[in-house]
């Protein structure tokens, strides 16, 4: 019997979801959403709102993967740059996908906002610290770039850094203030709610077993029943499984472990990141930090390639925290969990096509609260018979990862690899006597 997964602070504070059961009948509907992720229900939503049936099938419980689990931080853009996205897509097309992208957290407080979701949504922006002197060129290369296309984006000197985080062990960094951050179960939940409100349903326990194309249709065998429709949406991500082989080998699942500290003391909390911005750091195995409502530090960062995480699992989590802020001293944990996340091997998300009537969206490396809800609305789009010149994200061929099972042994070797790059940085700048040692 598999281990039991320790409970996430996730689902320790947020609201009861909806009541959801698994399908027990056979039906039919206009489109047929396999994953109750962000991806998915963003999708459903769309569809149902332009008056589609739909039906969503979820293998597991609700938030049960990584849209419940991930560390609910709303970032703006792709990892890549968007000077580089232009001259990869094209001076037309790149511009609209940059503008697309950098829409996200748009579309993302817009849905709570406009569903009523009760989810702590804060959006006072995104940190991004360097780490050391080399990391602020790049930082502010992609501050330039962004400033061009009027976002509001700005480079910080250390002394600012060090005001806003809380820490003086950075060097500098970047502030988008088109960031922000969710209780992602939370927000899960509340889209679940709203897809419900649109006459939609969502089917939990219900993975689909077999895929099979008969007479322009799909049909989807579940446990229990037999789901038909001419349009289906993958919505699976790292999460994809054999169902369709080929989406599952087209990305390397690597985990990503987070803790929570106990509520910090009013003393300590108005200190560490006082204007409620989250925080993502240039180290090769970048840190990503954050306040809960309820001031709780919660810190993820690559986790080690098991299971279940456990205390042993964390410390590289627990001493980060102390690391940055030694002023916590023997501060309590409370919360550590995990989920995966899917690593495509350009750094980009992909929107597939990969039969009649059958999509897929997934590869969001990391930032998948804003990407995931956009490429759910891209996907419905296309599914409603957008175009691929009128679609504001390229329809890009599934290329599988050749030798995929070594791609994820490779994967496993360089986040080792990586972590021992940080470890012999953060010593070296140490005996330096640098500020940027963590």
């Amino acid at each position: 019997m598999p281990a039991a997964l320790p409970q996430s602070l996730w689902a320790a504070t947020a609201a009861a979801g909806p009541a959801l059961v698994p399908l027990e009948r056979a039906l039919r509907v206009d489109v047929a959403i396999i994953g109750a992720g962000y991806t998915g229900l963003a999708a459903a939503l769309h569809l149902a709102g332009a008056g589609r049936s739909v039906a969503v099938l979820e293998a597991r419980s609700l938030g049960e993967r990584a849209s419940g689990l991930n560390g609910g931080q709303v970032i703006p853009g792709l990892k890549t740059d968007p000077d580089t996205l232009e001259e990869l897509f094209g001076a037309e097309r790149g511009a609209r996908l940059v503008a697309s992208v950098a829409a996200g957290p748009d579309l993302v407080f817009d849905l709570i906002e406009r569903h009523g979701i009760a989810c702590d949504a804060t959006r006072s922006g995104w940190i991004q610290p360097a780490t050391s002197e080399s990391a602020l060129p790049p930082l502010a290369t992609r501050a330039a770039q962004w400033q061009r296309r009027g976002a509001a984006v700005e480079l910080l000197t250390a002394r600012a850094v060090a005001a806003l985080v809380g820490s003086e062990r950075y060097c500098g960094g970047l502030l988008d203030r088109r960031g922000g951050t969710v209780q992602p179960l939370a927000y899960l939940r509340g889209l679940a709610r709203a897809v419900l409100r649109h006459h939609a349903g969502i089917f939990t326990q219900c993975p689909v077993l077999h895929l099979r194309r008969a007479a322009r249709e799909w049909q989807l065998e579940t446990p229990r029943a037999v789901v038909t429709a001419p349009a289906v949406i993958a919505a699976t991500n790292a999460y994809s499984g054999g169902l369709i082989g080929a989406l599952q080998r087209s990305v390397v699942t690597v985990p990503s472990f987070q803790v929570a500290t106990a509520p910090l003391t009013p003393a300590q909390r108005a200190g560490i990141l006082p204007g409620g911005q989250a925080a993502s750091d240039t180290w090769h195995l970048l840190r990503y930090f954050r306040l809960d409502a309820s001031g709780r530090l919660v810190l993820g960062a690559r986790g080690t390639f098991g299971a279940v995480p456990g205390p042993r699992s964390c410390r590289h989590h627990y001493r980060a925290v102390h690391e940055i802020y030694p002023q916590l001293g023997d501060v309590r944990f409370e919360y550590h969990w995990g989920g995966l996340v899917a690593m495509t091997r350009d750094h980009l998300p992909h929107l597939h096509e990969l039969a009649p009537g059958l999509l897929a969206g997934l590869g969001y490396n990391g930032r998948g609260v804003a990407m995931a809800t956009l490429m759910g609305r891209l996907l419905a789009q296309r599914t409603l018979g957008m175009s691929d010149a009128e679609l504001a994200f390229p329809v890009t061929p599934l290329r599988p990862i050749p030798f995929h099972r070594g791609a994820s042994f490779a994967a496993r070797a360089a986040i080792q690899y990586l972590r021992a790059v940080d470890l012999v940085t953060r010593g070296r700048d140490r005996l330096r006597g640098r500020a940027s040692w963590t």
